[in-house]
């Protein structure tokens, strides 16, 4: 059956239904995909994205989950890059699907993500985690491809750090120990996968880089001129004072907004649409967008492409 509509423009501050950013076992999170949207419907939500950390593996699962939890589901993921030396987040949504050039982009990132883990582990042996690998492969539980979380989970175990984010604070955060910067792509070149297999392209959490207003923006430029098309525009819980700046940056770019909650686990700081208001802005929501604009009228399940 149809889901509610979404509204056209942002006229007023307020949630919605929505959760365009979330993560399961099939990257770095604690639930499956069938439990993830069992989740979501519980908690209210109408519409929901599957953005895995560089794979699209769970989509499938979380399909068949949403059609019978009578959620609408819009395939993605969450692929990893770099602009001038830093690590880049971008929200990649698939309304047809894994397909196109993305389908070889995802097989570099794989490569890349198990070439990180080596060195990674072998960082965090110097630094008192014996086997470190064997024992973040323990945590993930699966044979696909560790992320830091799974190590973080592994330092806590073996009692080296009270709990996750001490782990971060510690070994795996930016510029520390464990902080290893893999072969990722150029964003540009990332855009240009999701673009051309019938995607759409989001920057990801841009306030949480730690750049100034005017890197920020020059960001969106370069991320723009390869093709990006939308940002998100709330990730989690955030300044709202921040939220409505960065509002004014979309505009200022004809950006569409998008939104999510980063969920990767139960009891943190995030839960499935869990994030602050959306604030009154010009700036059209993501399902506004040509390839997504569909999905207001879309009945429960995997959305297809237009």
């Amino acid at each position: 059956m149809p889901m509610p509509r979404l509204p056209a423009t942002f006229e007023t501050d307020q949630r919605y239904p929505v959760d365009l950013h979330m993560h399961s076992t099939a990257s770095d999170g604690a639930l499956t995909p069938t439990q993830l949207v069992t989740l979501c419907a519980e908690r209210g939500l109408t519409h929901m994205a599957l953005t895995d950390h560089d794979t699209m593996d769970g989509v499938a699962e979380a399909g068949q989950a949403a059609a019978s939890a009578g959620v609408c589901l819009l395939p993605g993921c969450e692929l990893s890059t770099r602009w001038q030396g830093i690590n880049i987040h971008m929200v990649a949504l698939m309304p047809g699907g894994l397909q196109g050039p993305l389908v070889e982009g995802l097989t570099h990132q794989r490569e890349a993500r198990i070439k990180r883990a080596d060195v990674i582990a072998e960082r965090l042996e110097k630094a008192g985690l014996t086997d470190a690998l064997a024992k973040a492969r323990e945590q993930a539980g699966s044979d696909r491809p560790l992320g830091r979380p799974d190590f973080a989970r592994a330092l806590v175990a073996d009692g080296l750090v009270a709990d996750w984010a001490s782990a971060f604070k510690r070994f795996l955060g930016s510029g520390k120990r464990g902080d290893v910067k893999a072969h990722w792509p150029e964003i540009s070149d990332a855009v240009g996968w999701v673009v051309a297999s019938g995607g759409v392209a989001v920057l990801a959490h841009p306030l949480r880089h730690g750049l100034t207003r005017r890197k920020r923006g020059l960001l969106m430029d370069t991320f723009q001129a390869a093709g990006g098309q939308a940002v998100e525009l709330v990730s989690g819980h955030q300044n709202p004072d921040s939220t409505r700046d960065l509002a004014r940056q979309l505009v200022e770019r004809e950006l569409y907004a998008s939104m999510g909650s980063d969920f990767h686990f139960p009891g943190s700081h995030a839960a499935p649409g869990s994030m602050s208001l959306i604030p009154r802005t010009a700036a059209p929501p993501i399902w506004q967008h040509p390839r997504l604009r569909h999905l207001q009228d879309a009945p429960a399940g995997p959305l297809a492409a237009a």
